[in-house]
């Protein structure tokens, strides 16, 4: 079994046959989701990630393909992210994953990396082949899934001492800091045993952050309850990586501690909802993910409708020894 690096930036066949593992995949193990897109998985493997150095590999024929990400931020350079090890359904059981892994392995211990982690659809062929080689689940999650209704249907709670605000795409510079400062209230969120740390997060990385997703071919919104002294009390982001697509993906949404329990976490969510409702009408679902000890915030989800769709969880891998033969 032949594996290819692929350097970036990728061809269009290569970006079509890349494509094709990932359609095959999900057409498998996730059969009720939406189908990869074409201008995410294009922008994923095009444009870079800011937060360090990505490798990709690619198996003969297009049996599977992998992706790593070697973080490149002070307090990460020990760690890494395995953001996919796909196999064609067809493919598998023919060593495949294990030739791809084994890439993968030999690429960490070259590098000095001591973990890698990576999310894991619990109950089938992914955790089974994650702990076949080593992975520990660290972080128990799950997939909460919200339809989209008419907006002239969502109802906004009042904020009093607070004004929401949106912004589609880069948040604005006079804004930018105030945002930064309250993302740092994520440092409390629930990560586990997982290697990866909180890493500060200044305006710039911010903008870069939102770059990206908007240089892959995504759109981005970000919904703030702000006081009147222009404190970011609190904030959600709802990403659509295929603007054309019906699902979305809802990704921080925080609530700076000294003004929780003012139900602004429901508002900000209210609010981006009936945003995305009205900005994008072809939207079907919106789509994110909660750590399972992440008691106020599933609370907060299932208030406003979410329901759960699967279980996940964040893996682990301790890198040690030689690479497997």
């Amino acid at each position: 079994m032949m594996i290819h690096s692929l350097t970036p930036p990728p061809s269009d066949a290569e970006v079509d046959r890349w494509l094709a593992v990932l359609t095959a995949t999900a057409a498998t193990d996730l059969p009720d989701l939406p189908p990869p897109a074409r201008v995410e998985t294009a922008g994923r493997l095009c444009v870079a990630p800011v937060r360090g150095r990505p490798f990709l590999w690619t198996a003969d024929d297009g049996a599977g393909v992998a992706g790593l990400l070697l973080f490149s931020e002070e307090a990460n350079r020990h760690t890494a992210f395995l953001d996919v090890l796909a196999v064609r359904p067809d493919a598998r059981r023919r060593g495949v994953g294990t030739a791809l892994w084994e890439r993968v392995r030999r690429e960490l211990l070259a590098d000095g990396r001591t973990s890698v982690a990576t999310m894991v659809d619990l109950g089938g062929p992914g955790q089974a082949f994650a702990e076949a080689v080593g992975f520990e689940n660290v972080l128990p999650m799950a997939w909460y899934v919200q339809d989209v209704p008419e907006p002239r249907t969502v109802e906004v709670p009042a904020t009093p001492g607070y004004t929401l605000m949106t912004w589609h795409g880069l948040t604005p510079d006079d804004r930018v800091r105030a945002l930064a400062v309250a993302h740092g209230a994520m440092a409390d969120a629930p990560t586990g045993d997982l290697d990866q740390r909180n890493d500060s997060w200044g305006a710039e990385r911010l903008h870069a952050v939102q770059r990206l997703a908007l240089d892959r071919g995504g759109e981005l919104t970000t919904v703030a309850a702000v006081t009147d002294a222009g404190e970011v009390a609190a904030y959600t982001v709802v990403v659509l990586p295929d603007p054309g697509g019906p699902r979305a993906v809802q990704y921080d949404t925080v609530v700076v501690p000294g003004h929780r329990g003012h139900g602004l976490g429901r508002a900000v969510k209210q609010h981006m909802l009936r945003e995305a409702a009205e900005r994008y009408p072809g939207l079907r679902t919106i789509a994110t993910t909660v750590a399972d000890e992440n008691i106020p915030m599933r609370t907060v989800n299932e208030a406003l409708g979410y329901r759960h769709e699967r279980d996940t969880a964040l893996f682990q891998y301790k890198v040690q020894g030689p690479p497997a033969r």
